[in-house]
């Protein structure tokens, strides 16, 4: 095994610090990858902070990783030494049943196996990002264009493909009207992939304050959701609500902004269960769905859709030491629109 240094949490209320954690012996198909570039997601503080069931700590978050490759197993086919590749989400699946085999790992009928906070094959708990190197199963490894930089990559590994897939899924495109609810980590990707896609992209947001922020990354209009008379304007007028806060909405209200037919997506999850009136959903044949993040391939789709349309997220790179207050400012809403974590001091 390998020691590499890592940022962890050791509880929900301690602040992450720096310790050592072990990464397993690469086997035949494995690709240990140098770390670089690490995106903070909404998801790791959910994480950390018990949130969404009790973590195993210690616990290294982290599922936006860009790296190169530093070394490769016997039977390794697809990567070589100096290749520059990602981690997203999920590092393994069970590779049988109908889902993974359809390319849909996310919906692995036995569980994908996370990034972090799961169980690896060996047994021992997976570590994510925040940390100097990985060892990964080539099968679970993204090439990362030549076109795209390693910093800004990184989030796309996360934000960019939850926001895609959905984007994807319900065939955006040309003529599509679209709204995004919400412009943070995974709005303003929501918002550029839907213009890169050709589709009208709307801003639903609470206020007004990041407007000029939404006309600039691509939306044709923006509204305040705080303004009663924005529901009345908007009223049956798009065919996909992309909802990307983890706030319990008024659901009806939302659901009556989507023309016959329209889908309203979830991307967030609430702390609290949803209500659903069902007037809205009968009275427009209306639906509400769900999407999580991506498969493989379609991850890689992204990726070489961002770099042949030069769709990049909206970064501030920051050093490790400076996680703690990250997570402090993106629960106040403070960054635009995404930390990613400079890991060059935990490779040394």
């Amino acid at each position: 095994m390998t020691t590499v240094s890592a940022y962890a949490a050791t509880s929900v209320s301690e602040p992450l610090t720096r310790t050592t954690i072990t990464r397993r012996e690469m086997g035949p198909h494995d690709v240990t990858i140098a770390i670089h570039f690490a995106g903070i997601c909404h998801s790791d503080i959910h994480t950390v902070k018990g949130e969404w069931g009790e973590p195993a700590f210690p616990l290294v978050p982290g599922h936006e990783i860009a790296g190169v490759v530093t070394a490769v197993g016997s039977e390794v086919t697809r990567y070589r030494v100096g290749d520059r590749v990602g981690v997203g989400c999920f590092v393994d699946s069970c590779r049988e049943c109908r889902h993974c085999l359809a390319g849909d790992e996310q919906y692995c009928v036995r569980g994908m196996t996370g990034t972090y906070n799961g169980v690896d094959r060996d047994g021992r708990p997976t570590q994510g990002g925040y940390s100097g190197a990985i060892v990964v199963d080539e099968n679970y490894v993204l090439r990362i264009p030549d076109s795209l930089p390693l910093d800004a990559a990184a989030p796309l590994l996360c934000a960019g493909i939850t926001t895609y897939s959905p984007l994807r899924h319900w065939n955006v495109g040309p003529g599509t009207r679209v709204a995004v609810v919400g412009l943070g980590g995974l709005g303003h990707m929501a918002v550029k992939l839907g213009k890169a896609l050709g589709a009208d992209v709307t801003v639903l947001s609470q206020s007004l304050k990041k407007r000029e922020d939404g006309l600039r990354l691509g939306a044709g209009a923006y509204y305040a959701t705080s303004d009663p008379d924005t529901f009345r304007a908007l009223r049956s007028s798009f065919d996909v609500v992309i909802n990307t806060v983890s706030a319990n909405l008024d659901l009806g209200r939302y659901l009556m902004l989507l023309d016959v037919d329209g889908t309203l997506v979830e991307l967030g999850m609430p702390e609290k269960p949803m209500t659903v009136p069902a007037a809205p959903l009968v009275g427009g044949r209306r639906r509400l769905a769900g999407s999580l993040i991506g498969g493989i391939a379609e991850t890689q789709e992204m990726l070489d859709f961002c770099a042949e349309h030069g769709v990049l997220p909206e970064i501030e790179v920051i050093e490790p030491e400076y996680i703690n207050t990250a997570y402090e400012r993106v629960l106040a809403s403070d960054v635009r629109y995404r930390f990613v974590i400079d890991t060059a001091s935990l490779r040394g």
